[in-house]
């Protein structure tokens, strides 16, 4: 159990950094030239799914670290 969490912290913390680098920002047209879109927007598919994940990442691996602190 002492290595466990150190290593699950780990093995979280790459995923959430996978997680947050796979988003993109800004792949409309107005992309290409640095404008930006005032047009509502909603997260359909994958982004969603990526952006979900993410933030139970987030939560787990904040909750790893505290579980690892009061340990």
């Amino acid at each position: 159990m002492n290595k466990f969490l150190p290593i699950a912290q780990l093995a979280v913390s790459g995923l959430l950094i996978v997680s947050i680098l796979l988003q993109q920002r800004g792949a409309g047209a107005s992309a290409i030239t640095g404008g930006s879109s005032a047009t509502y927007y909603k997260k359909r598919g994958v982004e969603k799914y990526l952006y979900w994940a993410s933030v139970v990442l987030a939560v787990v691996f904040i909750l790893l670290g505290v579980i690892n602190l009061l340990k």
